[in-house]
Formats: C-alpha cells, structure tokens, sequence
C-alpha cells in the first residue's frame, strides 16, 4: 500500500502504535490477574518503552525480511490479495513476536536463570493474541487509517 519512504513510516508507526497498545494492555491485564481500567495506566507507561523499540526492528531490520520471505511463497500480482495479506502479516507476526518478546523479557523480567524459558513462555502467550489481532483488527484498521490519510496520492498513482 505505502507508495513512498514517508507513507512506509506513517503506515509502520500507526501499526506499531496499535500492536504494542493492544500487546502491552494484553500483558498488563495478564500480569494483574484480568482487563479493568487499572490496566490502562501502566499498559500507556510501557508502551512508551516499546513502542521505538518495536518501530526500529519491525522498520529497519524485521518487515524488510518479511516482506521477501512472505513474496518468496505469494505474489502480490498474481495471488489473490486476501492471501497475500494474510500471509505477509503472519510471516510478520512469526518475526515480530519472537523479537518484541525478547526485549519484553529482557526489559521487564531481567536476565535470571530462568531467561530462556520466561521468554519461550512470553513468545507462546503472545503469539496467538498478536496474530489474531494483526489478522483480524490492527491490520484492517492500519489500512483503512492509512488509505484514509493519503486518499489523494493514492488515487493519483
């Protein structure tokens, strides 16, 4: 969809900024035992930490990988445009997970003896919830948000 450098950082900030709200209220109603509003405060707090976090390794280093893995099994032309969207952001979320549940991990519970099996542990509680969110509501908003924000040069092309 982004035509350009400028539209690729605004579609990639607005679907940071919705994955990691969504994953952080996730973690943090897990962490106090269920949603409620007390939830809001310290999900809004970490997603500050998070969410350059996420915006520099889903822009630089994760989407650019996925996006040649995901067009190495669909072709944007060819395929129908509801696979090649489905696949692309599962190949993402199979990326992204493992990634921002690292920095989770590492920024949240610390190193210990019991590192490696927290963050498989983060990754697996992650995972369905991050896809599923991506799939179903982040992913669809993100466009519409965007095609409603550059309406015109989308249009032109």
């Amino acid at each position: 969809m982004p035509r350009t450098k400028f539209q690729e950082v605004v579609f990639a900030a607005l679907m940071c900024f919705f994955m990691v709200l969504a994953m952080e209220l996730y973690n943090t109603a897990f962490r106090l035992g269920g949603m409620s509003n007390a939830c809001w405060l310290p999900a809004l707090l970490e997603l500050r930490i998070m969410l350059p976090i996420c915006f520099v390794m889903s822009f630089f280093f994760l989407d650019p990988l996925a996006q040649r893995i995901a067009f190495a099994q669909v072709s944007p032309g060819a395929d129908r445009p509801i696979l090649v969207t489905l696949v692309r952001a599962g190949v993402t979320v199979a990326l992204m997970c493992p990634a921002m549940s690292l920095w989770a991990t590492v920024l949240f519970s610390g190193f210990s003896a019991e590192f490696l099996s927290v963050w498989l542990q983060t990754i697996v509680r992650n995972f369905p919830m991050a896809l599923c969110w991506q799939v179903f509501f982040c992913g669809p908003l993100v466009r519409r948000l965007f095609r409603a924000l550059f309406r015109r040069q989308l249009q032109a092309v």
